[in-house]
């Protein structure tokens, strides 16, 4: 979704939580503005229709965490590159020639969030976008957990950002995360 109202995103998920089955992964991505309210303290997504002040419009973790707790996938990963992103914290035989710990790892149901950092503001140029980025092209493994992924550019994002900037990596609580974890596979040419 492009520029999505509060209404398309919420539409969207509702889609996703009728359409996708059991058996499927899932990536949320979400890359725009993001608000802490310090009275609720709850994190926010601001979509387009957002107003400063009136939270009629924003979108909010808890709402975002029951989406995916509701929707069922074997793996949901989302990835937010937004201001208080942080915030959302408080089988089948797929990989041939995997290793045993990629097999193991895809066995129970995840439920994870990487984000570009924790309970502060993030530069509008995302470090955190570029690192992402910059490692799925780079990776040689043909198969790799998003938790690995992860680990192989927080350093960066903090090294390079102008803000000390901390990326977040974890469960998703209270959404039927059993430990496993998301496995992106490398596409072959």
């Amino acid at each position: 979704l492009e520029n999505p109202k509060r209404g398309d995103i919420i539409k969207t998920l509702d889609e996703l939580a009728k359409k996708v089955k059991a058996t499927e992964n899932l990536v949320i991505f979400y890359a725009g503005h993001g608000i802490w309210d310090s009275d609720f303290k709850k994190g926010y997504w601001l979509p387009a229709d957002a107003q400063q002040g009136s939270r009629s419009n924003w979108f909010s973790n808890s709402d975002l965490r029951d989406y995916i707790g509701g929707i069922k996938s074997k793996h949901t990963l989302l990835i937010a590159d937004a201001c208080f992103s942080g915030g959302i914290f408080k089988t089948r035989e797929a990989f041939t020639g995997a290793s045993k710990a990629i097999l193991e790892t895809y066995k129970l149901p995840s439920r994870k969030a990487m984000t570009s950092g924790a309970m502060k503001t993030v530069p509008d140029k995302s470090v955190f976008l570029e690192f992402f980025v910059k490692r799925l092209v780079e990776n040689t493994e043909l198969y790799i957990s998003s938790e690995s992924l992860f680990a192989s550019f927080k350093q960066a994002v903090i090294n390079n950002s102008p803000n000390g900037q901390v990326p977040q990596f974890g469960e998703i609580h209270e959404t039927g995360d059993e430990g496993g974890d998301f496995i992106f596979t490398k596409r072959k040419k």
